[in-house]
Parts: C-alpha cells; sequence; structure tokens
C-alpha cells in the first residue's frame, strides 16, 4: 500500500470533518493508503508548548511522513482569506524538506472551511498551493466534471474542497461537500500512484 499524507489544521472541527472525508476518498482507490496527521497550536506566550501528544485526533506530523508519502493533502481553517497560522508555522519550517527535495514531484491539493460564502475560501486555497509550488510538487484541483460543484450552494470549488460552517461552526458537511472531499481525495491518490508507478 502507498500512503498519502492527509495535513490538516482545524480549530472547531470542519476542516477535520473534511480530511476525514478526503482520507475516505482516499481508501477508496485499490493501492492506495491516507496517513492522516495534524498540527498543534501556536501561543503567543514562548513558554506554552503542546504535549507531544494530542489529547484526540491523529498525531502531530513528522518529516517522515512527509518523506514517506507519495501525495499530500493539506487542510486548514480559512482565516482572513489565508490559511491558519499553525498550519503556516509549520510549512515556514520546511526549508530542510525544501532543500533536500522531500516533495519534489509529488501531487498535492488543498481544501479549508471558513464561516460565510464569502470568507476567503478560494483566496485561502489558492494561497495554500504557494508554498506546494515552492517545494515543487504537481497542484491539483477539482474539476468540474464532478457534478457537485455545479449544484453545491455550500462548501467546494475548481480549486479545492471546502466547507461553508456558518457563524456557528456548524462541522456537518453537507451531501455535495462530502461528495467533492471525497473525490479529490480520489483524485490525488489515482494520479499519486500513476507517478509513483513511473518514477
Amino acid at each position: 500500500m502507498q500512503e498519502i499524507l492527509v495535513l490538516y489544521y482545524s480549530h472547531r472541527g470542519s476542516v477535520r470533518a473534511l480530511a476525514e472525508h478526503v482520507a475516505a476518498g482516499i481508501h477508496q482507490v485499490p493501492g492506495a493508503r491516507a496517513r492522516v496527521r495534524t498540527v498543534p497550536r501556536v501561543s503567543a506566550v514562548c513558554e506554552a508548548v503542546e504535549d507531544e501528544i494530542p489529547a484526540d485526533g491523529p498525531p502531530y506530523v513528522e518529516i517522515d511522513d512527509l518523506e514517506q508519502c507519495i501525495g499530500l493533502a493539506l487542510g486548514s481553517p480559512t482565516r482572513f482569506g489565508n490559511m491558519a497560522a499553525p498550519m503556516k508555522y509549520f510549512l515556514d519550517g520546511l526549508s530542510g524538506a525544501w532543500v533536500n527535495g522531500v516533495l519534489e514531484g509529488k501531487p498535492g491539493c488543498v481544501f479549508t472551511s471558513s464561516a460565510s460564502q464569502h470568507g476567503g475560501q478560494e483566496s485561502t486555497l489558492l494561497s495554500m498551493t504557494i508554498p506546494l509550488f515552492h517545494h515543487g510538487m504537481l497542484v491539483l484541483g477539482l474539476p468540474f466534471s464532478e457534478s457537485a460543484l455545479g449544484r453545491t450552494r455550500s462548501g467546494g470549488t475548481p480549486y479545492g474542497a471546502s466547507h461553508v460552517s456558518g457563524p456557528d461552526g456548524d462541522a456537518v458537511l453537507t451531501e455535495d461537500e462530502i461528495e467533492l472531499a471525497q473525490a479529490q481525495g480520489r483524485r490525488l491518490a489515482e494520479v499519486a500512484l500513476k507517478l509513483a508507478g513511473s518514477r
């Protein structure tokens, strides 16, 4: 089995729900398996540290996860049209992986959640692809052959799967959001396996 890293940060559960469905889509492709990881919160208080193991959910990501994966799905909530600080902090620390070409030639995709329909999802998704380009990754979106893109009244963009949580932070995904998240996982897995087989 070839592993694809699903790496996310989630504050209220919406991005975690998307990550679970992206992973489910990966598992639908024979020969592929999702390795789900998260990143710790960051703090303005320098002495504050997270436990080495999260209280619940998947483990924190390590460099081995990046080295061993054949593809990467990256998820973060929207913060003023950009990714959340914990994910940006993690990506900013990957200069060693960049120098060594750890992610070069691997496919990647992105996903996000925001409280409102116009909360900056697409700018967040686009800005999340910039580090992937710098790492030499091949960035995948969602094609309009996915019919849910044309009918969704909630989340879902051609730049990546998304969720609209509303003002109360509802982490329950709509059917279209689930369909698109799983389609994104399947597409990433299919492309990653083809690329891995050609190396």
